[in-house]
């Protein structure tokens, strides 16, 4: 991956990362891996010392899935809220692991547990993001029946942000498992609309619909490959580009 030269522009001055619980597991079964939230913070950090402002979206799968608890037998509305109330343990960890690096950090949790986090109220969030705060929304919309992707696509929105990178475990978006399959095909660019039409997975179909009513592009990338957040603001790096 290619250096950065310190006159070249980042190609986005205000994102929304998005990335999955599972992604703060690591090689366990469940809950979060220290070290792998360790090496994320360094990967946000890196981004953030290019004068990007960020804020962040992370899912609760790694603690608990709500559709999967409302697959056993949980009332759906109640394992829903479960799901958020993990978004917000994820949050606060990965807040401790960028403070650990000096980065200033708020939570802004969709319910309100003031103890622990900001409630959300959308023109302080925004001023934090002036202030090169990184900001982890949690606790998904507030709502059930509504998911992290359809979170993160909502708040992307509202803080004005120009894209949302979608940290995933392959560098792009793939026309099949490019793990169960050697002849996967990797897409450079891809519309809202063949998304939804081929159900290609990248977000479910309200963030989806979401983002193509308003006009914003979704990065999808590898977050696994070390440098590849900030080599992607540097115009270097593999990706999908989910566009109108």
């Amino acid at each position: 991956m290619s250096e950065q030269s310190p006159t070249h522009k980042p190609s986005y001055k205000r994102v929304l990362l998005k990335i999955s619980g599972e992604a703060l597991m690591g090689d366990q079964g469940y809950g979060l891996h220290p070290p792998t939230v360790a090496r994320i913070a360094q990967e946000v950090k890196s981004v953030h010392d290019l004068g990007v402002e960020i804020c962040m979206v992370i899912g609760g799968g790694n603690i608990f899935r709500g559709l999967q608890g409302s697959a056993q037998g949980m009332e759906r509305a109640t394992a829903d809220y479960m799901g958020m109330l993990a978004t917000v343990m994820n949050a606060l960890g990965m807040q401790a692991a960028l403070e650990e690096l000096g980065l200033h950090c708020r939570v802004i949790s969709a319910i309100r547990m003031d103890e622990v986090a900001e409630p959300y109220i959308r023109r302080r969030a925004v001023r934090h993001l002036e202030k090169k705060r990184i900001i982890i929304f949690a606790a998904g919309t507030g709502n059930p029946y509504f998911t992290t992707d359809t979170a993160a696509t909502l708040r992307a929105n509202e803080m004005n942000c120009e894209a949302i990178f979608k940290g995933t475990k392959v560098d792009g978006v793939y026309d099949k498992d490019p793990k169960k399959h050697a002849d996967a095909k990797r897409y450079d660019t891809v519309t809202y609309d063949e998304v939804l039409q081929k159900h290609l997975g990248v977000m479910d179909a309200s963030a989806i619909a979401l983002a193509r009513d308003n006009d914003l592009p979704i990065i999808v990338f590898s977050l696994d490959e070390p440098g590849g957040f900030r080599g992607i603001l540097a115009g270097d790096g593999t990706y999908t580009r989910v566009h109108g």
